[in-house]
């Protein structure tokens, strides 16, 4: 494990887990972690497709580490943009444009800010049922730039995507999978054997 990124194979399956207590949240160090796991995926052929998921049960992300910024170890101006997140953005995937492996999102917790963003760049998301899902940014005077402004609307009705932007309202798990923003809700104890089950039929296709 580096900078709280957990990186197993299972053959043809590449398992990451973010597991930093308590809210899994990303500095520049375990975004750099997540996106040597994600150009692994896209550069070993021996590797088909990856699943992303959180440690514990309670959050998968909270997106971006704000103790990072009372610590002193990045700038108050511009910190958002002013830094290395390494290869494909932040998180190592919201702005990964060379993947062409599929990721599985297996949700345990709540999907928060760029926690949220980092789940909408993968491309099959299944949620334990008690996951919500929420974008704080804009109540609070920022914008979620890591993609949500981009591919939110493109997954929800426009009006209720505008309700999670400028309300900052959160959406539980099962109104997800209504709209089709997530494919699958399950209880948590069959999380991780779900997107298991998925990713051993991703790495059998052709």
């Amino acid at each position: 494990m580096r900078a709280g990124v957990d990186v197993r194979r299972n053959g043809a399956i590449l398992e990451v887990t973010l597991d930093r207590p308590k809210v899994n949240a990303i500095d520049f160090e375990a975004s750099r972690a997540l996106a040597e796991a994600f150009a692994m995926l896209r550069d070993d052929d021996d590797l088909r497709v990856a699943i992303l998921t959180g440690g514990g049960d309670k959050i998968f992300s909270a997106g971006w580490d704000l103790k990072a910024l009372d610590r002193g170890d990045t700038k108050l101006d511009n910190w958002w943009d002013d830094g290395d997140y390494g290869d494909g953005g932040f998180a190592g995937l919201t702005e990964n444009w060379t993947n062409n492996k599929p990721v599985i999102a297996a949700l345990n917790g709540l999907v928060i800010g760029g926690g949220f963003e980092l789940a909408l760049a993968c491309d099959l998301l299944i949620a334990a049922e008690h996951v919500e899902f929420g974008l704080p940014e804009m109540p609070l005077g920022m914008v979620p730039d890591a993609g949500a402004l981009q591919r939110l609307p493109r997954r929800l009705p426009y009006n209720i995507a505008m309700e999670m932007f400028v309300l900052g309202r959160r959406m539980p798990a099962a109104e997800a999978a209504h709209y089709g923003l997530i494919n699958k809700v399950v209880p948590a104890a069959d999380l991780m054997t779900s997107a298991r089950e998925w990713a051993q039929q991703l790495a059998e296709t052709a």
